[in-house]
Formats: C-alpha cells, sequence, structure tokens
C-alpha cells in the first residue's frame, strides 16, 4: 500500500541562519491514484465449496459437467394416454380409437405395464412413458374413459382392462420429453466465471449438484461514526440527526454483490469504536465506516484506526469526498478497511467510486466499475480549481444529462433522484451550456 507523505518535513532557514524542520505541505491524492492504490491492495476471495443456496450471486471457479442426461428418462408432459400411434390413426369423434386400459402410471413410478397393440396406459404429466407406447394422447383428446364424448380437465380413475376411446390421431413422439433432450450427459451447462442466479441453481440441482465450487460474496460490515446519530424512528434531540449513511452503504455493498452487515452507529468513543471493531473483525472481509475521517477535534476514528497501525487518511482532489482512509486492520494480512467521509453524498459518492470497485474485485466480477459514457449538457457547470467534481444528475435515453440539486454533499434528496454522475475534471472549472460530459450511470 502507498504510503502518504503528510508528515515528511523540509529544511528551513530561520532568523538566525540556521536550519529547521517544518512539515511539508500534505499530498493530495487524485481519484485514480488512491482508486489504484486500494486496489491494488485486494484480490478476489479464495474459491470456496458452497451449498446452492449458500452460492447464489457468487461467482463460479469451475466449469460445471452434466454427470447424466436431462431428463434421465422419457416422461409424458401431459395428463392423458400413452399409446402406439397405428392404433389413432383416423380417430375421430365418429370412430374413435378404442383402447383397453392395461394400468396406471403415476409420476415417481417404478414398476411400468407394457402397451401391446390396442392398449393404452392412463399417465400422469412427468411419469416415465411405458415400453411399447410411442406417443401421448392427452386427456382432452379421450373420452377419459367414461365412454362417451370428450373428457374433461380431470381424469376418472379407471382400472385395468376398461377402456378409453382415443379421438384424434396422435403423431409419434408427440407429447413425450425425450431422455437428454434439455441437457446430454458430458455436456458443460455452466461455465466458470458464471453467476449464480435463481435459474443457474436450479439447473444445478436438476443435474444432481448438492455443492459447487464459487467465488464467495465478501461479507462487508457497515458502520457510522458520531455521537449526533440516533437510528431512525427515534426521537431527534438539539443536535442530532438520523443516521442514514450506515442504511444507505449497507444497501450500496448489498447491491453490489455483498453480504452486508449494518452495525449501527457508534458514539465518539475510542474505546466504545475500538470494542466495535475488535467484535466485528472475526466476520469481515472489508470494514467500511463513514464519518470522523477530516480533522474535527472531537473525531476518535483517526486515533483508533491509527492505532492498529496500516491505515492511512488522505485528502484527494475531488468534491465532493476530500477526506479519505484506507488501510488494513490487524497487519498486512489484516481486513481492508476503507473509512469514508460521514457527510451523506460524500459517503455514497466515495462508495460508489473506491468501496464497490473492491468488493467488484473481491468476487471475482468482471465489471469492476460503473459504466461511462458521453453525454450532451444543456446546464453551464462550475467546478472548483484543482478538484475533480462529482455532481449528481439524471441521465436520458437522448443521451443528455441534467444536474440534480446543488454541490453540497448533504443533499439527500437531491442524491435520491440521480440516476448518474456527472464528472468535471480537476483542471475545469467551468463549462458551458451544451458541453460534453463523462456521466458514471449509476443504475447499471
Amino acid at each position: 500500500m502507498t504510503r502518504s507523505t503528510e508528515h515528511t518535513t523540509t529544511p528551513a532557514a530561520c532568523c538566525d541562519g540556521s536550519a529547521d524542520r517544518v512539515p511539508a505541505a500534505p499530498r493530495f491524492w487524485t481519484v485514480d491514484e488512491h482508486r489504484a492504490d486500494v486496489l491494488a491492495a485486494v484480490g478476489p476471495l479464495p474459491a470456496i465449496e458452497l451449498g446452492l443456496l449458500d452460492a447464489q450471486g457468487c461467482r463460479l471457479e469451475e466449469d460445471v459437467v452434466a454427470a447424466g442426461d436431462l431428463p434421465p428418462f422419457d416422461n409424458s408432459s401431459m395428463d392423458g394416454y400413452a399409446v402406439r400411434t397405428a392404433d389413432t390413426r383416423g380417430a375421430t369423434d365418429a370412430y374413435p380409437s378404442v383402447l383397453t386400459v392395461v394400468g396406471d402410471i403415476a409420476a415417481g413410478a417404478g414398476e411400468l405395464p407394457k402397451v401391446g397393440p390396442g392398449q393404452a396406459a392412463r399417465i400422469m404429466t412427468g411419469a416415465p412413458v411405458p415400453l411399447g407406447a410411442q406417443a401421448v394422447a392427452p386427456v382432452e383428446w379421450t373420452d377419459g374413459g367414461t365412454g362417451s364424448g370428450l373428457a374433461a380437465a380431470a381424469m376418472t380413475a379407471p382400472v385395468a382392462d376398461e377402456e378409453v376411446r382415443v379421438l384424434r390421431p396422435v403423431a409419434e413422439g408427440a407429447h413425450i420429453r425425450r431422455r437428454g433432450s434439455d441437457v446430454a450427459a458430458g455436456t458443460t451447462v455452466l461455465e466458470a466465471g458464471t453467476r449464480l442466479g435463481p435459474t443457474q441453481i436450479g439447473l444445478l440441482a436438476a443435474i444432481g449438484r448438492a455443492t459447487v465450487k464459487v467465488r464467495p460474496r465478501p461479507r462487508v460490515v457497515v458502520l457510522s461514526t458520531g455521537s449526533e446519530l440516533v437510528q431512525p424512528g427515534e426521537p431527534v434531540g438539539p443536535g442530532q440527526i438520523a443516521d442514514s449513511n450506515s442504511f444507505t452503504l449497507t444497501a450500496a455493498a448489498q447491491e453490489a454483490g455483498a453480504v452486508a452487515y449494518r452495525v449501527g452507529a457508534v458514539p465518539d468513543d475510542a474505546d466504545r469504536l475500538r470494542a466495535v471493531l475488535e467484535d466485528q473483525l472475526g466476520r469481515a472481509d472489508l470494514i467500511v465506516t463513514s464519518g470522523g475521517v477530516s480533522v474535527g477535534a472531537y473525531d476518535v476514528v483517526k486515533e483508533v484506526f491509527e492505532s492498529y497501525g496500516g491505515v492511512d487518511f488522505r485528502k484527494l482532489k475531488m468534491q465532493p469526498g476530500k477526506p479519505q482512509g484506507f488501510g488494513r486492520i490487524g497487519g498486512a494480512a489484516g481486513v481492508p478497511l476503507l473509512a469514508l467521509p460521514g457527510n451523506p453524498v460524500s459517503a455514497y459518492i466515495s462508495f460508489e467510486l473506491f468501496v464497490r470497485p473492491v468488493i467488484r474485485t473481491m468476487l471475482g466480477a468482471a465489471d469492476v466499475h460503473r459504466p461511462v459514457v458521453r453525454a450532451l449538457c444543456p446546464s453551464a457547470l462550475r467546478s472548483p480549481a484543482g478538484r475533480r467534481q462529482f455532481l449528481r444528475g439524471r441521465y436520458a435515453a437522448d443521451g443528455t444529462v441534467q444536474p440534480v440539486g446543488g454541490a453540497d454533499s448533504h443533499l439527500v434528496g437531491a442524491l435520491a433522484r440521480a440516476n448518474c454522475l456527472i464528472t468535471v475534471p480537476e483542471d475545469v472549472t467551468e463549462l458551458p451550456a451544451g458541453s460534453e460530459v463523462d456521466v458514471v450511470l449509476l443504475d447499471s
């Protein structure tokens, strides 16, 4: 991890001519430098074997090959009668084919009757097709064993040697799901790198896989710091505000693919913060905090994090989100930690730029970063010199983008209406109306 140079010193001439040591100006990191430094310190989590439901949302670390055929046997796709096609040739309402019913076949049946000339077997959907049968006549094409007219939707319960009248000719193979017609044995059904959603989980179960080797979803612990924070639903006293950051960041971590644990607000108490961190380290692949990374007189976050060693606090050339913290708790092999600013907009934008790529990297995802597109902005834009500004915006299908709200970092109402971030480079202070800008899409 690249270290900050905030505490280096440079010589300066004193009034008596002696050389003295004074602190050097702190280094300001660019967004790209900080993000590259953060991502260089993390990598995909080791692959593990998980049960199917635990593997949902994870990416496969192996090609999955079907050991057997799917379906594993010829089976009926309809409730009806298993028949020989020759016996139904020319069948009509006036001149039905009258067949002897030699048995019933339910789904899961083991012993099956044999269908010979002039015979049929009553069969349920999903049941194995008996020897001798070449097709299935849907019950709607028969009298259902009633002896008169088309059958009702429900089949009657015939006994062996009863008759059924088939009123339509049935083509060979009709209404039969052939063995291996979905997946043949030896077929690669899912490739390594595939993200497992509900349908992929269902396929794995269908081919008989109980577990699968995957890149696990990172476990992300999210906590806010600040004695002024109260939980939503609780009374808000003088000088207090509701803790929104822990909810925003936990939801954002889940949306990025993580298993997120919201710890909530921790007051400005070093011992309490340290105790919470120690309690959470055992279940965290990544810790994300908000608040306490600026120069406030009562901020204890720096004090606690720096006591672990390996945590660096930086100033970035960006707005909002200038103060950032990054490092590990517990040495080089410890848990990565990203300390974000406390203002809600600053915290969320910092998450999108730095935390989300870390989560996606841990997942082994190919799409680590949000997509960036060029868009036409009908409004004039202003930005502070030397800062890359991220304005909240609404991107439209026609390729235009409009700012939403102002540039202040507390405007959560405007943030909730935004679907993108409008980027103004560090060396640009003004953009006239109609300029093209880079837009980070938040809904993709």
